[in-house]
């Protein structure tokens, strides 16, 4: 039997499917905006939402992600309305996080967006380089984004900058030199990802083309290894893999019930959730097309596409797969009392000998050199 654990935290993640143009290398579940009715999609997540209420009961929601696409495109107005309908149902904690995601070219939408309640905005700058941006498919430039990190600065309590680096042909003067200037804008929260190349993307089909290469693993390692250096320097220690915060106040709440392995309900064509409801922790996901999500909430008040049980062993791995991004770490108890055995001494032993595991009492945390290999090690944990 499985129960809800509120310290773990309990968030509403919203997916709002539309882009005005969709990045080469986004694998998420996005559609172009072109010219649409949204009521029926805001109609149908509203629907959705009561449903879940009704399975969850009373409970008080910690966080509340509107994510994409981008849903800076939903008038403030219906944000507004979104979470009202969340704090009427649940009720909202004291301290409660909202936060959405745009783009440097909504900064148009911020002042209405701070005003309908978002207190955290997370912006996909990605680059300050404009020949980057030019290849990363972005829609601004990099003047138009310190224009827009300003104005999002005086609007929003928490700023958060996305960027990502390890570029074809990149190299460790460029991405120092970039990456100078991402300290110097003083954000509260900095996300530094990797490009990662996935198959289905337009990226991936140039690859696969033979068009350009991505960066080698040592080349994005070194990347890495000296992101992390720098960011600790200027006080943006890292908490998660690719997550920096000026301080734990900052520290993206939503992301840490993932990470802490919370509930979430995942609201939304394609949205993906865990929830734990009498004594069984579910694994869910939304019809992914939009006009199949309102179609299916229309007929069962649900927008599922699948909804799973997760065995002890599931639940127990994830933990650790999770919590291991984390630069905290994870307490071995988290999987121990689960699944009622210890942790593979001898490849808890391999992992410290090597470097890339800490023990201390209770707890197991990467080392900066064990994050690099962070779903290797946590695999071969929880064998």
């Amino acid at each position: 039997m499985l129960e809800f654990e509120p310290h773990r935290g309990f968030g509403v993640y919203i997916h709002w499917p539309y882009c005005a143009k969709i990045c080469p290398y986004c694998d998420f579940n996005v559609y172009a905006a072109k010219q649409r009715d949204v009521a029926p999609l805001l109609s149908a997540i509203e629907k959705d939402l009561t449903t879940w209420r009704e399975k969850t009961g009373p409970r008080q929601v910690d966080t509340i992600f509107l994510g994409g696409g981008t849903p800076s495109l939903i008038p403030p107005k219906e944000v507004k309305y979104l979470i009202d309908v969340i704090a009427s149902m649940w009720g909202l904690a004291p301290d409660v996080e909202i936060s959405l995601e745009a783009n440097p070219d909504d900064r148009s939408a911020f002042v209405g967006l701070a005003k309908a309640g978002i207190n955290r905005l997370s912006l996909g700058v990605q680059s300050l380089n404009n020949d980057a941006l030019k290849f990363l498919g972005r829609n601004h430039n990099a003047e138009e984004a310190l224009r827009a990190i300003e104005e999002a600065r005086s609007a929003f309590p928490s700023l958060s900058l996305d960027f990502i680096y390890a570029l074809p042909r990149q190299n460790l003067i460029e991405w120092k030199q970039e990456l100078s200037g991402i300290i110097d804008l003083k954000a509260d929260h900095l996300s530094l990802y990797e490009l990662t190349i996935e198959q289905r993307t337009a990226f991936g089909k140039a690859v696969g083309r033979g068009e350009w290469q991505p960066a080698d693993d040592d080349t994005a390692a070194d990347l890495y290894e000296i992101t992390q250096e720098m960011m600790c320097e200027a006080g943006y220690p890292a908490y998660e893999i690719s997550n920096h915060a000026i301080s734990s106040q900052h520290h993206a709440q939503h992301n840490l019930v993932y990470w802490n392995s919370g509930d979430w309900l995942g609201i939304g064509p394609g949205a993906h959730g865990r929830v734990t409801i009498d004594g069984n922790r579910y694994e869910t996901v939304a019809e992914r097309r939009p006009e199949k999500y309102i179609s299916v909430v229309e007929d069962t008040a649900l927008g599922l596409a699948s909804q799973n049980i997760l065995t002890i062993e599931d639940v127990a791995n994830e933990r650790v797969m999770m919590g291991l991004r984390k630069t905290s770490g994870i307490s071995k108890s988290d999987f121990e009392v689960l699944v009622g055995r210890k942790f593979n001494q001898e490849t808890l032993s391999e992992f410290i000998d090597d470097g890339l595991l800490e023990e201390t009492d209770n707890n197991l945390q990467l080392t900066p050199a064990g994050r690099l290999l962070a779903d290797y090690v946590s695999s071969r944990l929880v064998l």
